[in-house]
């Protein structure tokens, strides 16, 4: 049975993955803090600063970790810029450069990747983060032109979601219907949602589908009522 990798599996969407794909693979998370999921092989690690381990038997990698560093750019430092990058874009591309030949060889290989709605959709004060999520969604259609036939890659770009980095945005329930006015479905994502999408694209249903960019966003990012 190939298995599943999950970079970033300790909470959010990437622990919503995990949860849709039990009993159905082997499943490893690559994370600093565990995942309370009985049943998963847990590496404790920083994907930045260390050595990532050899995992047999994968033919999905998926990359969770993000931020959300919301200021103008009056006060956003280069630093900010460059610590955005580091955890949205380069610990990406470290994780796929450690596993992909192991996923060349195996079948109905897939990476899935994670943008945000503001990168097509311009959005004040997102200058740091919506700057590392295009160069997802940049790397996302080159690995795919790169890695076919053999490993498809696509990538999420979802709306603001209710997870724990979302918390200090959606802190109360004027600020929940807030967000929620903003979106032409007049809802907030839940991490399940995004899983859903995730775990489909990993699927031998979706082997038609490498190099796009899938907007679940309540219609913001194209919709305006």
């Amino acid at each position: 049975m190939q298995g599943l990798l999950v970079v970033g599996g300790s909470r959010g969407i990437g622990k919503a993955i995990i949860q849709k794909s039990l009993n159905t693979r082997a499943i490893h998370n690559l994370s600093r803090n565990p995942v309370d999921i009985e049943g998963v092989q847990h590496h404790s690690l920083d994907v930045l600063q260390d050595a990532l381990p050899s995992v047999e038997d994968i033919n999905s990698l998926v990359y969770c970790p993000g931020s959300i560093n919301l200021k103008p750019i009056s006060s956003l430092k280069v630093e900010d810029f460059r610590q955005d990058l580091e955890i949205n874009l380069i610990g990406a591309v470290k994780a796929i450069k450690h596993y992909h030949k192991g996923l060349k060889k195996a079948e109905n290989a897939s990476i899935v990747l994670f943008s945000t709605v503001a990168v097509a959709q311009g959005m004040p004060f997102h200058a740091s983060v919506a700057a590392a999520k295009a160069a997802i969604e940049g790397l996302t259609k080159s690995l795919a032109a790169e890695f076919a036939p053999k490993i498809r890659v696509n990538c999420i770009a979802p709306t603001i979601t209710n997870t724990p980095l979302a918390a200090g945005i959606l802190r109360s329930e004027e600020a929940i219907e807030k967000v929620k006015l903003r979106h032409p479905t007049k809802d907030i994502l839940s991490a399940e949602e995004v899983a859903a999408l995730a775990c489909y694209l990993m699927s031998p249903e979706a082997k038609g589908i490498t190099g796009q960019i899938f907007h679940i966003d309540g219609g913001l990012s194209t919709l305006k009522i």
